[in-house]
């Protein structure tokens, strides 16, 4: 599968045996090529029209990494929106031109109509097509390729395909790191700013490539219970797939391979940073970790050793802001619980299959245990 006309064709195989969606594969195969084309048109007359693009430079950008739903979303969104760097809107990642985006901003509306943004359930993750959104997404839109093609669609092919995605397998750096350096650029010439602020969970197992490619990147490694994260992570997909295609009528079996499948993958993530940052093969200056029990139990303070992190001096509005969010992060209380049960999954079984990753950065905060529990 090493271009995009033989993943089209697995996938539209794919959905018509898994989920008897003929249509939708043929939807794909039009959809793609046609968009491809359509960016790659946009991008020439960017240089018309948008010259600028040639002369930006990508200078410590801060790029979060880490597995999903450990943070990512909310953190990224509040450095951009407090003007700590420049984050990207899912339609500049579709729509991959400025020039495109010029034309097709005014009727994005009308389009949210038939974005796949609407299959995600607002409760569990807020997005659409204006919201700022994983820089992963470029991948499926561009190379129909990457996680998310394997976690929707490659994981329930006869063949287990997790080696498709996987860099010590078939590592698509160069080509994806070119990519997103372009959308980098045009998305930084789009909001007049002078840093990106990304979110890669592709980059995990693959920092050491990334970091030859953006040697001056300051990368916020997101570090939260995997039993927490796992079923979290599942309940998006699924809630996603069950929208579209019907994921819970599948037979047990299907969705046993799924469940599998996918645990394989989320281990396999955290299992590559890990390795990678303990054997030194990761600059430590490169990255800052950030516990997500610390981001909600003591904001102000991984706050503060972010932001020194960045290098960036906050004001007395941000640090007000700081202030007034660790008040919320510590009160709040999450609306939703997610069953082990439900995807098959044991807390134990989790615990020792992640015991590298809670040794290395999971060890236990007796302050933070102890606020918890008054």
């Amino acid at each position: 599968m090493n271009s995009p006309s033989d993943r089209i064709r697995r996938v539209r195989a794919i959905v018509r045996k898994v989920f008897g969606a003929r249509l939708f594969g043929v939807v794909v195969s039009v959809y793609v090529p046609v968009l491809r084309l359509v960016v790659n048109t946009g991008r020439v007359l960017d240089r018309i029209f948008f010259p600028s693009i040639q002369k930006k430079q990508i200078t410590s950008p801060i790029v979060l990494i880490g597995n999903p739903r450990t943070g990512t979303t909310f953190l990224q969104r509040f450095l951009t929106d407090h003007q700590l760097g420049s984050g990207m809107e899912l339609y500049r990642m579709v729509f991959a031109s400025l020039t495109l985006q010029t034309l097709l901003k005014p009727v994005l509306p009308i389009l949210e109509a038939v974005s796949p943004a609407r299959f995600h359930k607002p409760e569990v993750h807020k997005t659409s097509l204006g919201s700022v959104e994983t820089d992963d997404a470029s991948m499926i839109t561009r190379f129909f390729d990457g996680f998310f093609l394997y976690g929707f669609f490659l994981a329930f092919d006869d063949e287990d395909l997790l080696h498709t995605v996987d860099p010590a397998s078939r590592d698509t750096s160069a080509r994806d790191f070119e990519w997103i350096e372009g959308l980098w650029k045009r998305n930084l010439v789009a909001h007049h700013a002078v840093c990106a602020v990304a979110k890669l969970f592709s980059v995990s197992p693959r920092v050491p490539q990334f970091l030859e490619r953006f040697p001056d990147a300051k990368m916020l490694y997101m570090a939260r219970d995997p039993v927490a994260i796992f079923p979290s992570g599942m309940s998006l997909v699924t809630g996603v797939l069950e929208e579209a295609f019907g994921f819970w009528s599948l037979p047990e079996a299907t969705r046993q391979m799924w469940f599998d499948r996918i645990y394989k993958a989320f281990v396999m993530l955290l299992q590559r940073f890990h390795d990678d940052y303990t054997s030194g093969r990761i600059p430590r200056d490169n990255v800052y970790v950030v516990r997500y029990d610390r981001m909600m139990g003591e904001f102000e303070v991984v706050m503060g050793e972010l932001l020194e992190f960045i290098g960036h001096e906050p004001g007395d509005e941000l640090q007000q802001t700081i202030a007034e969010r660790a008040d919320k992060q510590r009160a709040y209380k999450s609306k939703h619980k997610y069953d082990l049960a439900k995807f098959n999954l044991d807390a134990d079984q989790i615990r020792r299959d992640c015991a590298f990753f809670y040794d290395t950065f999971l060890t236990p905060l007796p302050h933070l245990q102890a606020a918890k529990a008054e």
